[in-house]
């Protein structure tokens, strides 16, 4: 049985063959990664970087599912999207919020 399921999966349109399964894999590591830069100070967070990560997740969420929904990577598009919209928001509140709380304490 359990041959049966690997030779499935081997010979899947989505399976190890393609890029359609490492394609996500990839994109996997890299959200990881951004979720373990969230203990990094705000200040040392890329603009660009987490742009990039942001839009990337934002863009293929959508295409993801247009002819064959492939929900691995539509997934891995959403959490991509998630963390980099945290992250922007991280350093967003550190460089343009936190300045005017301070004047305002100062006060």
């Amino acid at each position: 049985m359990a041959t049966s399921k690997f030779q499935a999966l081997w010979n899947h349109p989505a399976g190890p063959k393609t890029i359609h399964f490492w394609a996500p894999t990839f994109k996997w590591g890299i959200s990881i990664a951004n979720i373990a830069d969230s203990t990094k100070p705000p200040e040392k967070v890329s603009y660009p970087q987490q742009i990039a990560v942001t839009a990337t997740g934002v863009i293929w969420t959508r295409y993801s599912t247009v002819i064959t929904p492939n929900w691995n990577l539509f997934s891995v598009n959403v959490a991509m999207a998630a963390t980099g919209i945290y992250q922007l928001t991280r350093k967003i509140r550190h460089d343009y919020f936190s300045e005017e709380q301070a004047a305002v304490a100062k006060e």
